[in-house]
């Protein structure tokens, strides 16, 4: 009779840093950029299902932190507060320690960097730079209809409110697209299609990530 069984994936190694804090040695890190409305929570779920990635959002880990009472977080919440912007460092440092307490070395970084600023300190922090970028490219028109139709209870889903956030992120985080651009790392899908067709589209991307368990086959008599 024939027995299969998986064998567990060991974690990816690590090392120390100087403060203490584990970093992953070689991660893949790829940066999920697109406007408000693109798509790209949706696609990130596709991706994280059959490729095996870590999905990972600047924005969730602040509120997180925030949430969990301690000094750093406590720091965070005063600063929004108060009305000042987060230092890009602190963010970095929140990425960098839940992908080294992840136990995995693929990474989806969603919404993030939002500017140069984000961009620099995330690399001149851990020393990575991305595998790629995937852009959702979405005229504003379609973001828009998506976003007022979509029944999510959303206070900030008002259109004056969308083509704020259309501004900023075109403002903010379309030089960063462009500074990749520059590099030949950035992977542009037309997110205006259905959510099927998108996916076609960022499969082909994906194939050299494709996630296999590792099977192992034992014979017994």
């Amino acid at each position: 009779m024939a027995l299969t069984a998986e064998v567990a994936t060991p974690a990816p190694p690590t090392l120390a840093t100087e403060d203490g804090t584990k970093q992953l040695i070689d991660p893949k890190v790829i940066f999920v950029l697109g406007g408000p409305g693109s798509g790209k929570g949706t696609q990130c779920a596709k991706i994280v299902e059959k490729f095996g990635f870590v999905h990972l959002s600047a924005g969730d880990l602040l509120r997180a932190e925030i949430n969990s009472g301690s000094a750093n977080g406590t720091m965070i919440q005063n600063m929004i507060q108060e009305g000042k912007i987060v230092p890009s460092e602190v963010t970095v440092k929140l990425l960098q320690k839940a992908m080294a307490e992840s136990g995995k070395d693929k990474f989806l970084i969603d919404g993030f960097p939002r500017n140069q600023e984000n961009r620099a300190a995330f690399e001149a922090v851990t020393g990575i730079e991305p595998e790629f970028i995937l852009f959702f490219d979405c005229p504003q028109e379609e973001m828009e209809v998506r976003l007022l139709g979509r029944n999510q209870g959303r206070s900030d889903d008002n259109i004056e409110t969308i083509r704020k956030r259309f501004k900023v992120f075109v403002e903010s985080s379309l030089p960063v697209v462009d500074h990749y651009d520059k590099k030949g790392k950035v992977r542009k899908v037309n997110a205006a299609k259905t959510k099927e067709e998108v996916f076609e589209s960022i499969e082909t991307l994906f194939q050299k990530f494709q996630h296999r368990s590792v099977m192992q086959h034992v014979n017994a008599a």
